[in-house]
Order: C-alpha cells, then sequence, then structure tokens
C-alpha cells in the first residue's frame, strides 16, 4: 500500500511535468471519458506558454524529469507500436545530455573502484568532455614504457541505480494498472515493454558490460575494411568505470572539417551503411546507437564508433529474414518476401500466404518507380511492420531495435550523400550473405554441423540405454516391493502439508484484499 502511494505520487509529479511543458495540448478530448476531459483541461491551465513544437514539449519534460526519463524516451522511440510512428520518430531527437556532476564525485568513484589514489590511475584526469543520462567522460593519460598515453575514461554517475530503479518501479506499477483496465494496454504488453527498458538500463549500468560488448565487436570487425572501435584498457576497467583508447578523430558530422581533411563523404556514406549491414547480418550483433555524436573518422579515413552501451542482437533466424526480405524488395520477388514472415513463424499460418505478398507488393512497387535517392529501406521496414499489424504479427523488440537504428543509420549516410542509393549500397552485402547462408556453401555447411549434431548424439546413446536400463530395473523393484517410507519421512510430509494448508489460506486472504482495493479503486 505504501509502496502504490509512492508511486502514484512520483506519477503524479511527472503528470504535472508533461502539464507544464504543454505535452497533452495534443489530445483530442472527444477521445477521453468525462473525468479524464476534466484533468485535461485543468492541465491546460498550468500549461507554460509559448510552446508550439509538440516533439519539444515531450523531450523538454522527458529531460526535464531526469535521467530514467530521458532513457525511457529514447527506449520508445524504438517502439512505434506502443507510442505511434510519429511520436517514436519524434523521440529519435531526444538527445542524452545531462549536466556534469562534480569533478571531485568522479575523482572520488574511480579512487574507490581501483582502491588507490586517483593519480595511482591516471597521472592526469581533466574535467567531463561529456555527459549523458547514466555516466559521463573524462579525458585522462596514463603512463606507458614511452610517453604518456591520452584515454577517455567514462565514470557512471553517483546514485544512478537507486535513481532508475525507484523511477521504474513507478513505470512497473503504471504499466501494471493500465493493463488492468485496459485490453488495449495488454495487447501491446506495456509491462513486458517496462521489464525490457529496466533490462536494458540494468545491463548499462555495469561498464565491465558495455567493455565486453566492445570486446566483442573488435573480434567481430578486425578484418572489417573501413570501421574499427576504440581499444579497451581492462587494467583500468571496473563496475563503474570503463577506460578506453582516446580517439583523435573527426566527428561524422562535422563535414567541413571532413571535406578540409581531403575525406570523401561519398565514400564515409557506403561506409556506413554497409558497416551496419554487416554487423546486423553476418555478426547479428550491432551498434543500436549509431547517430552521429558517436561517430568518428581517424587520421586513415576508418570510421570508428563509439558508445557501446545499446547493442541489438539478432539471431539467425531475424538474420535470414532480414536478408531475404531486403533482397526479396531489390528483386521484386514479394511472393519469397512473404513465405519469409510464414517461415519465421512471424505470421500466423491461418493467413494466406497470397494475399500477405500483396499487401507488400503494394509497400514496394512505390519504390521502384521513385529516384535511387528517394528510396528508404528505413521507410521500407516502417511500413513493412505497420502491414504486418493487420495479420497479426506480433510485436518483435528485437526487429523494431534493428528498424529504428537503420533510420538513424540510414539519415547519417544521407547527411553526408544526400544522393545517396540505398539499394545499389545494400545490395552487396545482403547477397553475399545470402550466397554464403542459403546458397551451395551454407548448405554444404548446414550439411557438415548436421553431422556432427548426429555424431554427437549417437556418441551419448551407450551411455543413454545404460541409465535407461538401471532405471527400469529401479521401477520394476517399486512396483514388486512397494515404496517403503521412513518414519521420519512420513512424519515431514504432514508438516509440509500443514504448511500447504496455511499458506493457501494466507493466499486466500491476500487475494481477497486485493480484490476489495481494485473494487475501491473502480468506485
Amino acid at each position: 500500500m505504501i509502496s502504490a502511494l509512492a508511486n502514484s505520487l512520483r506519477l503524479m509529479r511527472a503528470g504535472y511535468v508533461f502539464a507544464r511543458e504543454g505535452v497533452f495540448s495534443e489530445l483530442d478530448p472527444a477521445l477521453l471519458p468525462v473525468s479524464a476531459r476534466l484533468g485535461l483541461r485543468a492541465a491546460r491551465l498550468i500549461e507554460r506558454p509559448g510552446k508550439n513544437d509538440q516533439a519539444g514539449r515531450l523531450a523538454a519534460a522527458l529531460t526535464r524529469l531526469g535521467p530514467t526519463y530521458v532513457k525511457l524516451g529514447q527506449f520508445l522511440a524504438t517502439r512505434p507500436d506502443v507510442v505511434g510512428v510519429a511520436v517514436a520518430r519524434d523521440l529519435e531527437s531526444l538527445q542524452d545530455r545531462m549536466p556534469p556532476f562534480p569533478q571531485a564525485q568522479a575523482v572520488a568513484i574511480v579512487e574507490q573502484a581501483f582502491g588507490r589514489p586517483i593519480n595511482e590511475t591516471f597521472p592526469t584526469f581533466g574535467p567531463s568532455v561529456a555527459a549523458a543520462s547514466i555516466a559521463q567522460v573524462h579525458r585522462a593519460e596514463i603512463r606507458t614504457a614511452a610517453d604518456p598515453r591520452p584515454v577517455a575514461v567514462k565514470v557512471l554517475r553517483p546514485g544512478i541505480e537507486r535513481r532508475f530503479t525507484i523511477d521504474q518501479d513507478a513505470f512497473a506499477f503504471a504499466a501494471g494498472k493500465a493493463e488492468e483496465f485496459s485490453a488495449e494496454a495488454r495487447r501491446l504488453r506495456l509491462v513486458e515493454t517496462v521489464a525490457t527498458l529496466r533490462r536494458s538500463v540494468t545491463l548499462e549500468m555495469d561498464l565491465r558490460l558495455e567493455a565486453a560488448a566492445l570486446s566483442e565487436m573488435a573480434e567481430n570487425t578486425r578484418n572489417d575494411p573501413g570501421f574499427r572501435v576504440p581499444a579497451i584498457d581492462w587494467d583500468r576497467t571496473a563496475k563503474e568505470v570503463l577506460t578506453l583508447e582516446w580517439i583523435d578523430g573527426t566527428h561524422l558530422s562535422d563535414h567541413a572539417a571532413l571535406e578540409a581533411k581531403g575525406f570523401n563523404l561519398k565514400e564515409l556514406a557506403r561506409i556506413v551503411i554497409q558497416s551496419f549491414l554487416r554487423h546486423a547480418l553476418r555478426d547479428g550483433f550491432f551498434h543500436a546507437d549509431m547517430h552521429p555524436g558517436n561517430l568518428f573518422v581517424d587520421g586513415e579515413g576508418r570510421l570508428v564508433a563509439v558508445d557501446f552501451g545499446i547493442m541489438g542482437r539478432l539471431g539467425p533466424k531475424e538474420r535470414r529474414f532480414l536478408a531475404e526480405i531486403l533482397y526479396g524488395f531489390i528483386t521484386r520477388n514479394y511472393r519469397r518476401a512473404a513465405e519469409v514472415h510464414f517461415e519465421a513463424g512471424y505470421v500466423p499460418s491461418h493467413h494466406s500466404v497470397e494475399d500477405f505478398a500483396q499487401a507488400i507488393r503494394a509497400i514496394g512497387e512505390p519504390i521502384h518507380n521513385r529516384a535511387a535517392d528517394e528510396i528508404s529501406m528505413a521507410k521500407l521496414l516502417t511500413l513493412l511492420f505497420e502491414v504486418t499489424g493487420l495479420f497479426d504479427m506480433r510485436t518483435r523488440p528485437e526487429l523494431l531495435l534493428l528498424q529504428k537504428t537503420m533510420v538513424v543509420v540510414e539519415g547519417v549516410a544521407r547527411s553526408l550523400d544526400p544522393k545517396l542509393d540505398m539499394w545499389s549500397t545494400a545490395e552487396p552485402v545482403v547477397r553475399d550473405w545470402i550466397e554464403r547462408n542459403l546458397g551451395p556453401a551454407g548448405r554444404i555447411e548446414d550439411a557438415a554441423e548436421g553431422a556432427l549434431e548426429l555424431g554427437r548424439f549417437l556418441g551419448q546413446v551407450p551411455g543413454l540405454m545404460s541409465r535407461s536400463a538401471v532405471l527400469i530395473e529401479q521401477l520394476d523393484a517399486s512396483t514388486r516391493n512397494g515404496i517403503v517410507l521412513a518414519p521420519e519421512t512420513v512424519a515431514e510430509i504432514g508438516r509440509a502439508e500443514a504448511r500447504r494448508g496455511r499458506s493457501t489460506a494466507m493466499a486466500l486472504w491476500a487475494i481477497a484484499a486485493l480484490l476489495a482495493y481494485i473494487v475501491y479503486l473502480i468506485k
């Protein structure tokens, strides 16, 4: 009861901030019950004047509410099925920028993490150069055998775990109440959405896990042309501190500086698209926050990605789905694109493949009548997910994260080359994956893996047969002689049954109390 009251008060504060920033101004009163219309009128009375841009209102409210709400906004940008396509696109512009916390606190966190004075770990430890909702970055130096070497030190915000826990408890409370009273909330699986956010943020708050993600991508991309990631300093990395190679490069968004240094912007656009698709298709592991602030170009013209707090994963089924969908649209094979949805189990089998292929054709044909620079893969996936909703395709969070990232990546690439032909740029990567995994070489590899699995199973058969024989003998003896229980075993069973009876009674009382509370809320 106390927890419910505390969560209600926190949500009321959030509602006040939303009202003050004018977030509710776009709601249609006709769609709300009478009691909610009164609340909407009250909210309009406290609205801050001079707020005209809806996207700006929502971003301002989330930023004002603090780090958890900023992260919530970024997460909901990946869930257009929950908030709608228009709101999701607005939230994509939400910048994860927060005021830095004091230098003294950062120093104290580093010293506590390594158990020694700051100058023994970093002889030079400068002020914050970037601050986000979960951590901030400092430029520092470490001593090497030759000269001091610059590093980037990411430090977790003090008290951030407790702050996130409190706010996320309020989100879970609100989602649970929504699902109690709304079928639409249950369809959108709001409780599961909040739980996914909690898991995602929990992973981000252990910087060792970010280091592990960066290490995995370094292994995956070590032979990739035009792409690399910073090196990790594991000796100076802990749960609250991550130390990386300092990237002395040019921000990908600084087009003038890139051109002044002689870099080809069109070539960089190609590298951005093909690198992302290669990571998603080949590795099933991609950087899911590839906005320009996280991308640099080093002195050799290679794309360097930083900030690996948000990563996406695709299993073999999802990778095949993505490759065949994109290739189906490239080659106008809509029947095959439809079949992939059914083979993956995304569209229920009671629907017609032919009808679904027709719906996909309605998306694909207009694309082929447009100029190359007008074709958007991100828009294609957005439209595709809208159509699949008509065919009962359930939300796939991993595909939504992929689509959100593709929107960002495509925007970055087009800013470098407005005339970029997305399809011809993507085609070599998609074609190579299909030939490698679905062509003759892929079939041979699958057959070899199948043979290995069969060999492992056959190797286990003698042991399985031996254990089965022993089990059969034991069961036979039990049925002949009966099962004999020791007196103390019988007594313990009796005590367990008594405890179960008391537990059942307590559970029934708890359920009755909960029902009474719900009836009270309804009244």
